[in-house]
């Protein structure tokens, strides 16, 4: 399990403008398919992988590109598709797992970048989700993303990261009809750890709130029922939960084109 430690804070900037988008493109670049979204018509692919060169694979494993080239010629195809070929004016927001470090957020920015003269937004999975599926009220709010190869827990305050949990376990390590309780544990052993190092009771405001479910785990219900029953409170199952995180992508992207004060507090880098 990996913590906010050892990944990176996001910082108080504030937002900055990105002059000159009139269009652009939402991306989950997650380790079972990427999705993406364009404002006004919605999902507009969702691909489980790319052919590569040598057969097929994913170039996404546990949150990680670890297929540059691979990735590259997907998100190549994506963009031809969404935004054609003159991309001067277009912006492409695109989350990363909240732990992600600062190199995995330069080299995805670099990679969108060199499809063209598009600015690019890396956002995390955790408050793209909060914008699409939160209250949006500024309160506590825990976020658990049940993934195919990672599982998250996020408690945000102010619409940012207070703490944050990686586990590198996922519902693809289950073998068919297998009981999701690795997975259940998993999310259990993140919370507790995130509630014995809150000193200020965001994490019973936001236990008390009911977490957020996203990700394909919130569409099982032996997934979701188990953590409310381990964890004694009702949880929240984000609506079409597989693609909130990129939906969320989708109002961020919609609130800059739209030239309106940001979505989430804070810089989005």
């Amino acid at each position: 399990m990996r913590s906010l430690r050892d990944g990176q804070r996001h910082d108080r900037s504030v937002h900055r403008r990105h002059r000159g988008a009139t269009r652009g493109l939402a991306l989950d670049l997650g380790s079972s398919r990427t999705r993406a979204w364009v404002p006004g018509r919605g999902l507009v692919t969702e691909t489980c992988e790319d052919p590569g060169e040598h057969g097929r694979g994913r170039p996404v494993r546990r949150g990680r590109i670890v297929d540059p080239d691979s990735c590259g010629r997907l998100l190549a195809r994506i963009a031809d598709r969404a935004l054609g070929d003159d991309r001067e004016d277009a912006l492409i927001v695109v989350s990363h797992p909240v732990l992600a470090g600062p190199a995995h957020r330069a080299a995805t920015r670099d990679m969108l970048r060199a499809l063209g003269p598009c600015d690019v937004i890396v956002l995390d999975s955790a408050r793209a989700a909060a914008a699409c599926a939160g209250p949006g009220d500024g309160g506590p709010l825990l976020v658990l993303d049940v993934g195919a190869e990672l599982t998250e827990a996020t408690l945000l305050v102010d619409g940012l990261v207070r703490d944050a949990r990686l586990a590198e376990t996922g519902l693809s390590d289950l073998a068919p009809g297998e009981p999701p309780a690795a997975v259940v544990r998993a999310v259990l052993d993140m919370v507790m750890a995130m509630w014995r190092q809150d000193r200020h009771g965001a994490m019973l405001g936001a236990l008390r709130r009911g977490p957020l479910l996203a990700g394909g785990g919130a569409l099982r219900p032996d997934v979701t029922n188990r953590i409310a029953l381990r964890l004694g409170v009702p949880v929240r199952c984000a609506d079409d939960p597989a693609t909130t995180v990129v939906r969320g992508a989708g109002i961020v992207l919609s609130s800059v084109l739209r030239h309106a004060e940001p979505a989430l507090p804070g810089r989005i880098r």
